[in-house]
């Protein structure tokens, strides 16, 4: 969409629909003069007699005839616990109330949503306000929304260099948000990891300064990526390795992000169970968002160097597939002991995260669809959290705090090392029967000795299920959010 900053000291014309958020304590003073007097009488009469509460997915409607538009206040709940999750909520509800309907305009008051102290910047809010609109289609032509602008209204004309910027940021944020969603919801069949890595190849029309490499099977044996190789070699689907660098800055360390790119995961030999087993297309969203957030820092053009590695392999079993039993040896040198071909993330990301190393990082951070473990004590509200390096562990928390994209924090203690152990190679794939999720990472570990690094277990929120099934396209807000603060 379009945006123009309007000031709230006339009544709001030239609009299909004007959107004003409301807490739970139901004041209105905000809206300036945008609103007739009447019309703000009637809209609390309406509020008392419908009990309107405010709470996030409540709304009313009412009718400014004379002015010719329809003024639809939406709940934004309890103002003490207001944050960038409540907004989003409340933004992805009210926008799908509206945007299949005939209107090509509408307007926001922003002066109740925008807050400094709740971490809830213009940005964000443009970053949701198009987000909300997101909706996936299998089909080159896809339907999109009449509404083609937004008049984001308040008290105070933003000043215009800082509103360009928080829109095309906000803009950027969400087309990588998409880019990620997008790469989730196709299908498997053509989301292979050919695929993938020739989505990677396309970011580099966007921005000169992107480098892509792509590194083959072959490339991969040369390099003694046995770990990584081991995963893909049941499946006719040749394995990828992709490297997009971005580095305008001389002489600075990078932060890398790695991500897991698993496009279909049958569990190989330690074959899953058929239920819900389509969700397994949803494997490869590390990736997935490593991609959508290098595309975002592209189109904003970011003075920093950052570095994308996206490990890709389809997980079939086969004639040719790794068996419970099998050794390989890592890029690292470390000889595994595979004793679950289903643990195969693990696989993949630690030769990533080895070849990762060549860049010598400020920071890495890996995201992966690693564990089930991490969905039975997490949930599916925030990601799983590890890291060998504290201070990291606070960074990303406080990015996490300020786009809502919510982690939690779990220990790796000496003990889940220990169970890692094995009579037949360096390392085993897999610890005990509990505390997967943590013995998943402590796998990780291994390989990041002398790096400030952090792993992300999104098993849990990467996708929704149910009535919203689809891709959420988290943690791309979150890593965006990391690499400009940090």
């Amino acid at each position: 969409m379009d945006y123009k900053s309007l000031k709230a000291n006339t009544i709001i014309g030239k609009t299909d629909i004007y959107l004003v958020g409301v807490y739970t304590d139901k004041r209105l003073s905000h809206l300036g003069k945008s609103i007739a007097k009447l019309n703000i009488e009637l809209a609390k009469k309406c509020f008392n007699k419908n009990d309107f509460t405010g709470n996030i997915g409540d709304h009313r409607t009412i009718d400014d005839f004379k002015n010719n538009v329809q003024i639809l206040f939406f709940g934004l709940g309890d103002k003490d616990k207001y944050s960038p999750l409540t907004l989003n909520k409340s933004i992805k509800g009210i926008i799908s109330k509206i945007k299949d309907i005939h209107v090509t305009n509408i307007s926001i008051n922003t002066d109740n949503i925008i807050s400094k102290r709740n971490n809830v910047t213009l940005e964000l809010l443009v970053t949701y306000l198009e987000d909300g609109f997101y909706k996936y289609i299998y089909k080159k032509e896809k339907k999109k929304s009449k509404i083609k602008s937004c008049n984001l209204i308040s008290n105070k004309i933003f000043p215009r260099k800082a509103f360009i910027t928080s829109v095309t940021n906000g803009k950027a944020i969400s087309n990588g948000i998409k880019l990620a969603k997008d790469l989730g919801n196709t299908p498997p069949n053509i989301c292979n990891p050919t695929f993938l890595s020739n989505e990677a190849i396309k970011l580099k029309k966007i921005n000169k300064k992107l480098k892509v490499t792509v590194i083959n099977e072959a490339k991969m044996k040369s390099m003694g990526m046995g770990s990584l190789l081991s995963v893909s070699q049941g499946s006719k689907e040749p394995a990828k390795l992709v490297a997009i660098e971005y580095m305008p800055v001389k002489n600075k360390q990078p932060i890398v992000l790695v991500g897991k790119g698993i496009t279909f995961d049958t569990g190989g030999i330690s074959l899953k169970p058929s239920p819900n087993m389509d969700e397994m297309k949803y494997d490869m969203s590390g990736a997935g968002s490593v991609l959508g957030t290098m595309k975002a820092l592209a189109e904003m053009n970011i003075n920093k160097n950052v570095i994308g590695i996206i490990a890709c392999a389809e997980n079939m079993p086969g004639s040719q597939a790794t068996r419970p039993g099998d050794v390989y040896t890592s890029m690292s040198g470390l000889t595994i002991e595979i004793l679950n071909t289903d643990a195969e993330g693990r696989l993949v990301l630690c030769d990533a995260l080895t070849y990762s190393r060549k860049y010598k990082p400020k920071y890495m951070i890996d995201m992966a669809t690693l564990t089930g473990a991490c969905l039975v004590g997490l949930g599916k509200y925030p990601s799983g959290l590890f890291s060998n390096d504290q201070k990291l562990a606070e960074l990303i928390k406080k990015s996490a705090d300020k786009t809502g994209d919510r982690v939690w924090q779990l220990p790796l203690y000496d003990d889940y090392f220990e169970e890692l152990k094995t009579n037949f190679a360096d390392i085993q794939n897999i610890g005990g029967r509990y505390g997967g999720a943590i013995t998943a990472a402590a796998f990780l570990a291994k390989f990041t000795d002398g790096v400030k690094w952090a792993h992300l277990d999104i098993a849990g929120t990467a996708w929704e299920v149910g009535k919203n099934k689809g891709s959420t396209g988290r943690p791309v807000s979150l890593l965006i959010d990391f690499v400009l603060s940090n």
